[in-house]
């Protein structure tokens, strides 16, 4: 029987990458707050506006939820006037989706409040540092069932 050392959390690479992903995303979140945005409503608004993305299963895999949690929020949004969603003919079953004059406002408003986080987070990186870093993680999600979109 061979000495195994205990598993120690935090010297574990893939720990620190959840706890640096959850500072960004609450550092985030906060901005975001401040306009009535949330992570998705923001992921979303790109996703419709920078994207082109209309149709709310291609919104769903692009921000990395399901479904559901899609429409909950395309209905909260619809109903802020952010987007608006029509039925396609003549079958009524796809929907589409675009924003709406005030949600492109909005997308405006919120877009300098995101690159000021990513400067923040970025800005501890050594110049070449950050596209290591995103080459990197880009490799470890290949392969994977439910991969992410790499931006």
């Amino acid at each position: 029987m061979s000495f195994r050392p205990p598993y120690r959390l935090h010297a574990s690479v893939l720990y620190q990458m959840t706890l640096t992903s959850r500072l960004q995303e609450r550092r985030l979140d906060e901005a975001l707050r401040t306009l009535g945005l949330t992570r998705i409503t923001w992921c979303t608004l790109l996703a419709v506006e920078n994207e082109g993305l209309t149709q709310p299963s291609e919104i769903a895999e692009f921000i990395g939820i399901d479904r559901t949690a899609t429409s909950r929020a395309l209905r909260q949004m619809e109903s802020a006037g952010w987007v608006a969603r029509r039925s396609g003919a003549p079958d009524r079953r796809t929907t589409t989706v675009a924003l709406t004059d005030e949600g492109r406002a909005l997308l405006a408003r919120a877009t300098p409040l995101a690159e000021e986080n990513g400067r923040h987070f970025l800005s501890k990186l050594a110049p070449g540092e950050a596209e290591i870093l995103q080459r990197l993680m880009a490799r470890m999600r290949e392969g994977e069932a439910r991969a992410l979109p790499s931006f």
